[in-house]
């Protein structure tokens, strides 16, 4: 019986067709479970198909609910597309991971030499190990690098991708050495696989992970060059538009570094310094996201805006570590992988443990030959490889362009490469509820700490989702898997937690610093919320008004139904709008409250400020709490789904008091998940400057001119409903609405969050909070002008404010103090960003005038 459990075909994989000629993961030659497969695929037998479904649901929503994407460059429909997670894992056994991790401790020490060799004394080159044109033909040979690396280890991160062949051997398919990107991708994958899979992952004995995660913060540590008791460690990223962004934002926030751009760093003496709110802070290690030709525009690539100007000059005297170093991207050239061979045995007299794909340099006659009539079996590649220079594969060219090839090749061989066109090992994956052989590629990651590289037990696996598909990425729709190394004993499972140091020394709480940046995007994050509330507020109360119009539950109401339209397009900045517009133009009104409800494109509308909202809190994805993005994701999903991709015409009716509730929650989980820190302080700074800009422009577009008693109530009564003030106002006044009592409820109440002075108070409190220094008797810019909007405000007289001014019937004395309250917010708006941001985008700049209504 137990021989028969072991090699009889469980139905769960009954259908598993392998494909002819190519290795299996989970099956051996004779048809087969591998021994280490068996208790798994016999556990999902037990499980079922339909769970299994269920859990790869749970998993996607896990995912989902976290906010892991992915860019995909050429797709035209999305920004980001979330993370493919496949249920079942790729199982490797101990023995053999054992092997493959002693090959690439070789390959990672082998490679690191020949980087301190290539930019010091080059001696691979001068003894003939390396052709010459090989290297300097290469364009990631960075001349400006020679003599800037580190005396400690040069390559801290690397990452190789591995395939098997028919034969079951391990093959190297590439060295990733510059950027290797896919760890905190992987430390998802086991975190919700984890979950998902909780039973099965005990019951394997699965190797932890948390070592390598240890290992790897200890390593960045250690090569700080000053200050290694407390370094100041930071992920220098690309930006939101890079493809692994999300990787970059969750591994800053899992390991406790700061999270920089670019322009969020500057080179002063020699030294990188991060900009932040109390000014600028040192920065001792980057582990950076960044190609090597686009960190530095002063000495490598003129035209990038990704990088630091100076960074290899601070490198180059030793006042920063980066991780890589600038130059590292030249071990990634695929022509060496012709010599390393020889380069294992110049390097450790050993030989090569985990051999190459099959690669013939071009550079060198024979070899050149050889691949040019070798070429329908051969897969042909440029040393220099780019997204605008594909693999070409000999035998799918036509006649033009295999003479077209070969004529480049002649002409510099030296920049082509030839490889062996091989099968990948397929592995089982859940193809729409069944078990499905599909191509798979395995990213391994290692980290030098301790004089020896650590590695990732396992890594990122990738599959593809087409049987026949051999490029295997996720820029070409590939699946990720969890990785997992079945141990032989239990000594795995008493790993220490990820990322807790262990020794006995006191710990210190560390306040981390706010980059000018991050800053101006919580900053417009507040902004962008208030807009969404006050426009939905005002929407409900239009709808609202309407629905009482059409019913005949109040009287003619259609003026203050238009006085109200004309305040939603001065309330969002979207003129011409509802202005010069009649009542009888109802199909041009329909149009325009239907663009502002989800037109994505416009300025100002409800569905472009939601984008601009969760785009703003993206650019700082590390800074919010898990439940505040899952709320803040699902606000962004909910109108995408609902609203703007919807083939139906969407009512605005039905879908506003869910994205108010919405809203709400995020209010909420702020004020309970964040610090009261700077990141606190900026959030309400754009919040409550954003509210006060909504209620002026409400009253000016409203209240400020002279109306009949009947239509001045009606709209008193929807203001009071557009600033959620209908309820406290009959509670406190009792009493029909009155023109001075709104205002002075409106206006001068401090204890009503919705009141203009109750936003002026809290911005007066938030701006004497930050940071920054006060020259003695003098106040900064921004505390000066709040001060005066507050001292005004509070200064004036109600029975002044309702003077009417006959010619023109307008409350004149009403009219300057909100003009003057809005233009000196601006004017504080604009001071806040000259003084803690550096960072303004045009988008953000709007004009004081800009909320002008026309009355």
């Amino acid at each position: 019986m137990q021989n028969q459990s072991q090699t009889s075909r469980p139905k769960a994989t009954q259908h598993y067709a392998t494909r002819l000629g190519s290795y299996d993961e989970m099956l051996s030659e004779a048809n087969k479970i591998l021994p280490h497969w068996q208790h798994f695929i016999h556990a999902l037998e037990n499980m079922g198909t339909q769970e299994m479904e269920t859990r790869h649901r749970e998993a996607q929503r896990l995912l989902h609910e976290n906010g892991v994407t992915y860019t995909v460059y050429n797709d035209a429909t999305s920004t980001t597309r979330p993370w493919q997670l496949d249920p079942i894992p790729l199982l490797l056994s101990a023995s053999e991971w054992q092997n493959i991790e002693a090959g690439l401790q070789q390959r990672a020490h082998i490679l690191n030499l020949l980087l301190h060799d290539l930019y010091g004394k080059q001696q691979t080159i001068k003894n003939g190990i390396l052709p010459a044109e090989l290297i300097f033909a290469h364009r990631d040979f960075l001349l400006p690098c020679m003599d800037s690396l580190p005396e400690k280890q040069q390559l801290i991160v690397y990452a190789a991708n591995l395939a098997r062949g028919t034969n079951g051997n391990i093959w190297v398919l590439n060295d990733h050495t510059q950027a290797p990107s896919g760890i905190g991708y992987s430390l998802e994958n086991r975190s919700v696989i984890g979950q998902v899979m909780h039973d099965l992952f005990t019951d394997a004995k699965v190797m932890r992970t948390t070592h390598f995660f240890n290992a790897l913060q200890e390593a960045l540590i250690q090569s700080a060059p000053h200050n290694q008791d407390d370094p100041h460690i930071a992920v220098l990223t690309p930006g939101p538009l890079n493809e692994t962004y999300f990787e970059h934002a969750y591994l800053a926030s899992q390991l406790g570094f700061s999270l920089a751009q670019g322009d969020d760093l500057t080179m002063r003496d020699n030294k990188i310094w991060l900009r932040t709110l109390e000014g600028l802070q040192p920065v001792d290690v980057i582990l950076r996201r960044i190609d090597d030709s686009y960190s530095d525009p002063l000495e490598l690539r003129a035209d990038s805006q990704l990088g630091v100007a100076g960074l290899l000059q601070a490198a180059r005297h030793k006042q920063v570590s980066i991780a890589n170093p600038l130059g590292s991207s030249i071990l990634e050239n695929s022509g060496i992988l012709a010599f390393l061979p020889n380069l294992c045995r110049y390097f450790l007299n050993e030989n090569l443990r985990l051999p190459s794909i099959a690669t013939w340099w071009c550079g060198q006659p024979k070899e050149r030959d050889f691949v040019i009539s070798n070429l329908d079996k051969m897969v042909i590649k440029s040393i220099n490889r780019s997204f605008q220079t594909p693999s070409m594969f000999g035998d799918q060219l036509n006649n033009q362009q295999r003479d077209q090839l070969i004529r480049a090749i002649k002409a510099r061989p030296y920049t082509f490469i030839g490889q062996e066109r091989v099968t990948f090992s397929t592995a089982p994956t859940l193809i729409n509820g069944k078990i499905k052989a599909r191509n798979a590629v395995i990213r391994c990651f290692a980290v030098y700490n301790d004089d020896a590289y650590t590695f990732m037990p396992g890594g990122l696996t990738r599959v593809s989702l087409d049987k026949d598909q051999f490029n295997v990425s996720n820029q070409s729709g590939a699946v990720s898997k969890d990785t997992w190394v079945l141990a032989d004993n239990d000594e795995v499972l008493r790993t220490p937690p990820v990322f807790l140091k262990t020794n006995d020394q006191q710990i210190t709480a560390i306040s981390e610093p706010l980059s000018s940046r991050a800053a101006d995007n919580l900053f417009w994050v507040g902004r962008h919320y208030e807009r969404i509330i006050s426009s939905t507020r005002l929407f409900r109360t239009i709808l609202f008004k309407q629905a009482n119009l059409m019913s005949g539950y109040e009287h003619d109401n259609s003026e203050c139904l238009l006085i109200l339209l004309r305040s939603l397009t001065h309330l969002t900045v979207s003129y011409p709008g509802f202005i010069g517009k009649s009542m009888e133009h109802s199909n041009e009104h329909y149009q325009e409250m239907m663009s502002l409800f989800k037109d994505q494109q416009r300025h100002g509308t409800l569905a472009n400020n939601i984008h601009a909202f969760f785009q703003t809190a993206f650019n700082i994805r590390d800074l919010w709490s898990q439940d505040t993005w899952r709320c803040i994701d699902g606000i962004h999903t909910y109108w995408q789904t609902q609203v703007i991709n919807t083939p139906q015409q969407p009512h605005p009716a039905h879908h506003l008091p869910e994205l108010s509730t919405r809203l709400a929650a995020f209010s909420g989980l702020t004020a309970e998940s964040m610090t009261r820190e700077s990141g606190w302080l900026l959030l309400q700074l754009g919040r409550r400057l954003e509210n006060a800009l909504s209620i002026i422009a409400l009253l000016r577009s409203s209240v400020v001119q002279q109306r009949s008693e009947t239509l001045q109530n009606q709209i008193l009564e929807a203001v009071l409903l557009a600033t959620d003030s209908s309820g406290i106002y009959q509670r406190r006044y009792r009493s029909v609405t009155r023109l001075p009592l709104v205002l002075e409820l409106l206006l001068l109440d401090q204890t009503h969050p919705h009141s203009l002075l109750f936003q002026l108070q809290k911005l007066q409190h938030y701006i004497e909070l930050l940071p920054g220094q006060t020259i003695k008797n003098h106040l900064r810019k921004e505390q000066y002008l709040i001060l005066k909007a507050n001292s005004e405000l509070q200064l004036c007289h109600l029975d002044q404010l309702i003077e009417l001014k006959a010619e023109q019937g307008v409350y004149a004395a009403l009219e300057t103090l909100l003009a003057n309250t809005s233009n000196l917010l601006w004017e504080m708006s604009e001071a806040i960003a000259h003084n803690y941001f550096n960072h303004i985008t045009e988008t953000h700049q709007l004009s004081p005038t800009s909320r002008e209504p026309t009355l």
